[in-house]
């Protein structure tokens, strides 16, 4: 504790002193930190889950088309999870609210070992309304999960490491499709699997058994109220009386200007699953295995990079925000370029290509890498972006449904989509393209109306009068002119009288 001592020029001084019992940040007595109640492990609990449940299904369908010969009908059982998921992200932030985290996680694990075991008996007995039934759990388990996981991600860690937890998660989440990717690879590496055609059906029984360990581990995710953070602050919780006050405050983030003007970005961010077709129609299939476990180094690239960049404190929130979007739009203009050249040489001249036809293999392979690199890229720099926007848990738990909700929307139209045989994947390349190009303008509305919550709590604690005039643009900065006398008094007022040193 430090105490305010009066110097012989009559100007106040700070003097440290001992203190017997730990401050936070707000003057209250801080409480012995747990290391399961730390943000840390709580990142690692949801990154756990994450590499568990969806990672596991992302490293099948990095496969192309979930390792099918064909993909038509995983695609139309993943518009069948997108959809339903689209619907349970949507209105899951208040059945989270009510039934807490921890149990939202738990349900939102349960139906991916479910959706695996219908591709295993496709895959191996022809069967196909399992497929259907696995897609219709891991809809329903999906939507509730990317509510409690984003509501986690964003509102749990501390405003200045939102980035780096984000990145924490991401790690574990892509770590399922390089685990994945390594599996599928070593059972599908010789060369009898040079040829087009589908995985081998053992690769589906070792994603079951791990999957069904997801449940479990969503249980030691701690609740908000429990949650203990490296600076001391809390998680705030400002959660409704009941679901129909929660449905309230639901449609009231649905008609906010800015969630409007997100909702093409929203749809644009996720609509590219014309990838996986790309892949079972140019590559064979230890090709593709191959693709699916190095493909994933570099989403993380992709995602260091920009976590990098949005947890920068040297800058201000808001610059951050705006170097971050046009960094998005260079790599989506890069992605997208490129994948429209190869894409066109591949429709003259359909390729079967595997990983000895190196010039050829390397060339459609990186079309899917800076698509993943892109789209990685843009979903860190929204997760940020809605995160900057309240710091109240049971906000943030609606505002992650309403980004996963829609972007869950997108994927099912584009599943849809790709269910039928384009010439050349043209059309969902082109649908997909002018998506990405309508949504730039209200995504930069959005930015540059943006105000972080931590500029706005800051302008909220500096005396009106202490701002000088012709203040730069609100948010990016606020110019405050104050002798030292004043600012001692500022900082008496926020403390009664102590200051923590």
């Amino acid at each position: 504790m430090a105490s305010v001592k009066e110097e012989a020029n009559g100007a106040p001084a700070v003097v440290a002193s001992r203190s017997t019992s730990p401050v936070t940040p707000d003057g209250t007595a801080a409480v012995k930190r747990v290391w399961y109640h730390t943000t840390l492990f709580n990142a690692f609990v949801i990154g756990g889950v994450g590499f568990l449940a969806p990672g596991l299904w992302n490293a099948m369908n990095a496969l192309g088309a979930g390792g099918a010969q064909e993909p038509y009908l995983v695609y139309a059982a993943n518009a069948l999870v997108f959809g339903i998921m689209g619907f349970l992200c949507l209105f899951g932030a208040p059945i989270a609210n009510r039934i807490g985290l921890s149990w939202t996680l738990f349900l939102g694990a349960v139906g991916y070992p479910i959706y695996s075991a219908g591709l295993y008996t496709n895959n191996r007995y022809g069967n196909e309304w399992f497929v259907l039934v696995g897609a219709v759990a891991c809809g329903v388990s999906a939507g509730l999960f990317w509510v409690s996981e984003g509501a986690v991600a964003l509102g749990y860690p501390e405003p200045g490491k939102r980035g780096s937890y984000m990145n924490i998660w991401l790690w574990f989440r892509t770590g399922g499709p390089l685990l994945g990717g390594a599996i599928v690879l070593a059972l599908n590496h010789d060369p009898a699997t040079k040829a087009k055609g589908k995985v081998g059906y053992e690769v589906y029984l070792v994603f079951v058994a791990l999957q069904c360990l997801a449940a479990p581990l969503a249980l030691a995710l701690s609740p908000p109220e429990k949650v203990q953070r490296a600076d001391g602050s809390r998680v705030v919780i400002k959660a409704e009386t009941s679901v129909r006050a929660e449905c309230r405050a639901l449609w009231r983030v649905c008609r906010r200007r800015d969630v409007l003007l997100l909702l093409p970005v929203f749809w644009a961010a996720y609509f590219n699953q014309y990838a996986g077709s790309f892949q079972t129609l140019y590559f064979g299939i230890r090709a593709r295995a191959l693709i699916g476990f190095v493909s994933n180094f570099g989403t993380l690239l992709s995602s260091q990079l920009i976590s990098a960049l949005l947890d920068y404190q040297r800058l201000p929130v808001r610059r951050r925000l705006v170097l971050g979007y046009w960094y998005v739009v260079a790599v989506h203009v890069v992605a997208w370029v490129y994948g429209w050249v190869v894409q066109e040489k591949y429709t003259r001249n359909p390729p079967a290509y595997d990983w000895e036809d190196a010039r050829g293999f390397t060339e459609g392979f990186f079309v899917l890498v800076l698509w993943d690199f892109s789209r990685q890229a843009l979903q860190n720099w929204l997760y940020y972006l809605v995160a900057s926007k309240a710091d109240d848990i049971s906000e943030l738990t609606r505002f992650s449904g309403v980004l996963r909700g829609q972007e869950s929307f997108a994927q099912a139209i584009a599943f849809g989509l790709n269910t039928k045989k384009w010439v050349g994947g043209r059309v969902p390349l082109a649908v997909n393209t002018i998506l990405l190009g309508l949504a730039a303008y209200p995504t930069w509305m959005v930015v540059c109306e943006h105000v972080p919550v931590e500029t706005a709590k800051a302008e909220e604690e500096v005396p009106a009068e202490w701002r000088g005039e012709g203040d730069v643009e609100r948010g990016l900065s606020t110019e405050v002119i104050v002798d030292d006398s004043a600012k001692t008094k500022f900082a008496l007022g926020k403390t009664g009288g102590d200051v923590v040193m």
